[in-house]
């Protein structure tokens, strides 16, 4: 790191996938091409109705200039429009919807406009990193609080101080979990609502992998309990398989969207115009999720299956492209990833407790778990699963 990097940077260490890349890079130095679980970046191609729309749109917006900060008219109604027959939720898209560059900024600079230094956010751990970094970065204080299996991978209200709630801003809540897989019931949002209620805390919703699930019925999302002091975030990366694209929405309480837009025109120039249009073709059409989820699940059902039958937990997940597998007895999260490197199996994983923080009750939560992402082929999960009867625990 420079010697003229700021404190603030200094102090957040090194982005985990970052490391996982090393690894990757490690492995195709000895001539070994491994099987990369490692960074959930989809590998299945952006539907071709993305493509082609996105296409036609460059030469139709040649002389656009800059986007709007919050979305073009047209972005915004197809939100709302998909918001509507999805969850059954009417959201203005004048007041209630803006553009984001993807989830990534979105998530990192939504702190910048409600955070005071000193102010607590509470995290989930394992969590998203730009949970805790954005609010690092906004000078507040991340109060990280477990997800653990007992509790179904869901936050414990019931366990987070009352002295801390008081003098929270946010709580950010990711259902469908990453890493975990778990799904958020409405029974939990409505637990999650009154708790923020209570303290008057800002409830910031992550529903990135609301379109992964493989339960008959699809995870609803927290704005179907309320959308009072509650935001959610959301990006077609991994619904259309458009993580290069950047390109997402925020929607919800009036109030917290018009504060978020401000930071946006201080931060960014907005999403390109034909990058929206690319996505409005995405969001008008469900076959192609359709097939990428049924993708995802057979990935799912191979790998999983290969690790129970070497004696692994049962980790099959509800939802999300990732499988939160729990590691044999007596090692930990890096020693099983090392375990998974050796040349004859080399599978990239992300161990556990490189993505997990310390919680405010001294435990690494993500320790004793590596995270698969689903992004392999189908074929190369397969080759993945024979790899696996190597394995010697």
């Amino acid at each position: 790191m420079s010697k003229f990097a700021s404190t603030r940077l200094n102090s957040i260490g090194v982005y985990a996938f970052v490391e996982v890349n090393k690894k990757v890079a490690e492995l195709q130095s000895k001539g070994i091409q491994p099987i990369d679980f490692g960074v959930g970046d989809p590998t299945i191609p952006t539907p071709k109705i993305v493509r082609e729309a996105t296409k036609k749109a460059i030469d139709r917006r040649k002389s656009s200039g800059y986007p709007s900060y919050t979305g073009s008219r047209e972005y915004r109604e197809a939100v709302s429009a998909w918001a509507k027959k999805r969850f059954n939720i009417s959201m203005d898209p004048e007041k209630e919807i803006s553009s984001t560059i993807g989830s990534k900024e979105a998530v990192f600079n939504f702190h910048e406009g409600f955070v005071d230094p000193g102010d607590y956010v509470i995290c989930p751990s394992p969590g998203y990193p730009p949970y805790t970094r954005g609010t690092l970065f906004a000078e507040g204080i991340p109060f990280q609080v477990p997800l653990l299996a007992c509790n179904n991978f869901l936050i414990d209200f019931d366990d987070i101080p009352a002295k801390i709630a008081e003098k929270t801003k946010i709580i950010w809540l990711n259902y469908p979990n990453s890493p975990s897989g778990a799904v958020a019931t409405e029974e939990y949002y409505k637990q999650a609502v009154e708790f923020a209620h209570k303290y008057n805390i800002i409830i910031a919703s992550d529903e990135a992998y609301s379109e992964i699930y493989y339960t008959e019925e699809p995870p609803i999302s927290v704005l179907n309990v309320s959308r009072e002091d509650i935001i959610v975030f959301n990006s077609l990366s991994k619904r259309s398989a458009m993580t290069g694209y950047r390109i997402g929405w925020a929607m919800g309480d009036p109030a917290l969207i018009d504060v978020f837009r401000k930071v946006k025109t201080n931060i960014d120039s907005g999403t390109p115009t034909f990058v929206q249009d690319g996505a409005i073709a995405a969001l008008s059409d469900e076959e192609h999720v359709r097939k990428s989820r049924e993708e995802y699940r057979k990935k799912r059902d191979i790998l999983c299956n290969a690790l129970a039958e070497i004696g692994l937990k049962d980790s099959y997940p509800d939802a999300t492209l990732y499988v939160w597998q729990k590691v044999p007895e007596g090692m930990t999260s890096v020693e099983f990833a090392t375990l998974l490197l050796q040349e004859n199996i080399a599978l990239v994983t992300t161990p556990g407790s490189w993505i997990s923080n310390v919680t405010y009750n001294n435990m690494n939560p993500g320790e004793g778990y590596v995270r698969f992402a689903l992004v392999p082929s189908v074929s190369d999960t397969e080759l993945a699963a024979e790899k696996l009867k190597n394995l010697t625990i």
